[in-house]
């Protein structure tokens, strides 16, 4: 990850650990018009899974989607949550594979392990643990895990490509990518993309599906699979570029159904 913008995404998870360890929310202020990265993070998590976790893993989750819902957890399996904030989805995740497996949860903010560290002593669950370190450079060995997940953090690095070997290594042979992550579809004029990045993610910029699945494949993954969970429409582009100074009513309509966030599964062949 470049430095610059690593050093802004740090700084901005840091700054929502801390406001959710003092009572706040964790709304990353991304767009002006409501003060909080919505529409992508609302409503992610059913009811029956909040009361899994303690509520300041739910504040705390900064992501676009859900893959704890969406991947296929087994008892016994190991799983790797890249980028994993406060820890909603490795807590949720360790429930899932149960004492027989275990959870990983990597992040590089120092307030976000705080507070992921203190979710899981509140939560009572022992087969999770915080690693820190950067996605780009996973501390696991070579085919160790069966599962990485992760909520909408990829698009946040500035070496995607680095990202997704890092995952296909850690990987065991016939491992599964299963990830929620913000993608665009179709052709998006740059000075778009620019006032985008403000908000996709809220930082950083996001991959276009073709490219994702080619970045997949070239990674080594297999049965790759880009499904769309979320499609942001005019009015959410009329949320998310107010207060940036820019010709709203011009440009809402250029991102129309083009922004979305998607569930991303691809195998790591068993023959690897």
């Amino acid at each position: 990850m470049s430095t610059d913008i690593k050093e802004i995404v740090k700084e901005k998870y840091g700054q929502a650990a801390l406001r959710v360890t003092s009572g706040g929310s964790s709304c990353c202020g991304a767009a002006p018009s409501t003060g909080c990265c919505d529409p992508i993070t609302s409503n992610l998590y059913d009811a029956n899974q909040a009361e899994q976790i303690p509520e300041q893993a739910l504040l705390a989750s900064l992501g676009c989607g859900n893959p704890t819902a969406l991947a296929r957890l087994n008892a016994g399996e190991i799983v790797l949550d890249l980028g994993s904030g406060g820890g909603i989805d490795v807590l949720l995740s360790a429930r899932r594979v149960g004492p027989a497996g275990k959870a990983y949860g990597l992040d590089m903010t120092d307030e976000m392990l705080a507070l992921a560290e203190e979710n899981k002593r509140k939560s009572g669950i022992t087969n999770a643990e915080f690693l820190k370190g950067e996605i780009e450079q996973i501390p696991l060995p070579d085919n160790s895990v069966d599962v990485v997940i992760s909520n909408c953090v990829i698009n946040l690095s500035s070496d995607k490509d680095a990202v997704l070997k890092e995952a296909f290594r850690v990987l065991k042979p016939g491992g599964r990518f299963a990830v929620s992550d913000v993608i665009t579809r179709g052709e998006i004029s740059p000075e778009v993309r620019k006032s985008l990045l403000l908000w996709v993610g809220c930082i950083a910029g996001s991959l276009e599906e073709n490219d994702y699945r080619a970045r997949l494949a070239a990674a080594g993954f297999e049965q790759i699979d880009l499904e769309p969970t979320r499609v942001y429409n005019l009015q959410d582009a009329r949320e998310f570029l107010a207060g940036q100074n820019l010709d709203v009513d011009a440009i809402a309509p250029q991102v129309d159904g083009k922004i979305m966030s998607a569930f991303v599964r691809a195998v790591k062949p068993r023959s690897h």
